[in-house]
């Protein structure tokens, strides 16, 4: 169970909104992204399961989903190509018409709200509204049926309520709540939508900032800004694996944050929109995920790169200024650090294997994702 978790954790983050192309670059970095999406998306190809999927059997639900948004959203193959093809195939075979989730009858229920979101990417990302519009239709009102609300017996006042878990009974968190609200975005549900609207509430709750927004009782011990893994319960973080550590926020959860705020209506002229934002300034990186200490610097590093680079581009950032005063074209740098991390055969690894990050499919699929953010101008 916990190992489970734990790779489900890792799951977050990726859905919503169109893909707007990067500012022209110069040649070489132009060129270094295209040869590393060719690259990938070759080895891609070699690694595809006979059925259509990515990845092992207990899993390829939901890598596949990563895999064939990366390759569509970056342009490396389209819909009707035969890899993306077999790959949008198998995840029909994931519909569950009786419930409404796309994540294989029988599957397990702690995967249905990451893997349904992932798959209802994917199939909005195939433009094929006239054939999908149904089952994403189906999707929304199954992962509205997980929010916990008044349906589970919350008030407003309850650390879970507005929240998403595994399941409509598992404990909400700031990663589920995330993929959530992206599904709910793609999906083209309003930001006014009173689900969209009850995941602020949360969401809220999970920055650092103590303010009409969060009165949670550790909400201004830190302050900063940054948001943590989950507000239920007390709080709770994975900048530690002590459960009496501080609730430090991180880099993956603090984009989040702010790109969840962003899709539920909240403006940039926000105090927790503002906060969230200058957190990430002063702590942007591209070599490591912020806020984890040095020996856990790699935790969650490709989700953490494409977490930020769609958070980014929602808040329409082209440049960030660090705490050193510093200005940074964070595509350029964000191309340049997967380059330097690209293996041979076209695939990203990541040597701290948490969150199964040690998994080649699911993480070039983080990887292609992240890119498809830094696509050059045509």
């Amino acid at each position: 169970m916990k190992l489970r978790r734990l790779w489900i954790v890792s799951f977050s983050a990726l859905l919503t909104g169109s893909v707007v192309a990067a500012p022209a670059f110069a040649q070489d970095t132009d060129a270094k992204w295209k040869a590393m999406v060719d690259k990938s998306a070759a080895y891609l190809k070699k690694t595809q399961n006979p059925n259509g999927s990515w990845g092992n059997e207990k899993f390829q639900g939901g890598v596949t989903g990563i895999v064939v948004t990366g390759l569509i959203k970056t342009g490396a193959a389209t819909p009707n190509d035969e890899s993306v093809a077999k790959g949008l195939k198998f995840i029909e075979t994931l519909i569950d018409p009786q419930s409404g989730h796309i994540a294989g009858k029988g599957s397990a229920i702690g995967l249905h709200n990451y893997v349904t979101c992932v798959n209802v990417m994917a199939l909005q990302a195939a433009n094929q509204a006239d054939k999908y519009r149904p089952v994403v239709g189906d999707a929304v009102k199954f992962l509205k049926q997980l929010q916990w609300d008044e349906g589970e017996g919350k008030t407003k006042n309850d650390d879970f309520y507005g929240g998403a878990g595994y399941d409509s009974k598992s404990r909400p968190d700031m990663s589920n709540t995330q993929f959530f609200v992206d599904a709910l975005k793609e999906a083209g549900v309003p930001s006014s939508d009173p689900s969209l609207q009850k995941a602020l509430i949360f969401v809220s709750r999970c920055q650092n900032l103590k303010s009409e927004y969060n009165d949670r009782p550790w909400a201004g011990k830190i302050n900063d800004g940054s948001f943590i893994y989950s507000q239920a319960g007390g709080g709770s973080t994975k900048t530690s694996d002590k459960p009496d550590a501080p609730l430090e926020g991180y880099g993956s959860m603090t984009y989040a944050g702010i790109k969840s705020m962003i899709y539920c209506g909240v403006s940039k002229d926000d105090l927790r929109y503002k906060k969230a934002f200058e957190w990430i300034s002063k702590n942007y990186s591209v070599d490591h995920n912020p806020g984890m200490p040095k020996e856990l610097a790699a935790r969650g590093l490709y989700y953490y790169y494409h977490t930020m680079a769609k958070s980014l581009t929602a808040m329409q950032v082209d440049e960030i200024t660090d705490a050193q005063g510093v200005k940074h074209n964070w595509r350029k740098e964000l191309v340049d650090a997967l380059a330097k991390r690209q293996n041979p055969d076209g695939s990203w690894t990541n040597e701290t294997d948490r969150w199964m990050e040690g998994d080649p499919n699911l993480v070039t699929g983080y990887a292609l994702m992240a890119l498809s953010y830094c696509k050059p101008a045509k």
